[in-house]
């Protein structure tokens, strides 16, 4: 589903920011009746194209302080190799994301770590450890300037 009218577009950008409005809210502001906004929900929920709703939390509240942009090299782009990859990265409880990218490096990773002592354990126990990595390039996160967790609608 790839083409979404006025009212889909309106129901989406309004559960950008406001995740947690009830149906009837929803459907007052799009103009819509309650029953009619919950069968459009349903359709783009069960379309894909809302795939959750999630609590946006602080990492620096939750004493991570420190991101770091993990660049990895693998020894090869065999299926396996990474498929293999694929699944273990999918465990490091602070790998927060993981792209698949063409170029220089075959994944890059944000990394969250509550200071540096914490990112050497993180580098040792958990990137290290992944299977095929023959090369891993960190750079540390100075400051953040955006971090948008929604597209433009």
């Amino acid at each position: 589903m790839n083409s979404f009218d006025a009212i889909d577009r309106s129901i989406m950008r309004i559960l950008q920011d406001r995740g947690r409005i009830s149906n009837a809210e929803l459907a007052e502001r799009v103009g819509l009746s309650p029953s009619a906004c919950s069968r459009r929900l349903d359709i783009l929920e069960k379309s894909g194209t809302i795939s959750g709703y999630h609590a946006r939390l602080s990492h620096a509240a939750l004493d991570y302080k420190m991101m770091v942009i993990v660049h990895i090299s693998l020894s090869g782009q065999f299926a396996k190799t990474l498929t293999e990859f694929e699944a273990a990265v999918k465990l490091c409880p602070n790998v927060l994301v993981c792209y698949l990218m063409s170029g220089e490096y075959d994944y890059i990773l944000r990394v969250a770590a509550k200071d540096l002592a914490d990112y050497e354990r993180i580098h040792r126990d958990w990137l290290s450890a992944l299977p095929h990595v023959v090369k891993i390039n960190s750079g540390f996160a100075l400051r953040e300037i955006i971090d948008k967790p929604n597209v433009g609608l």
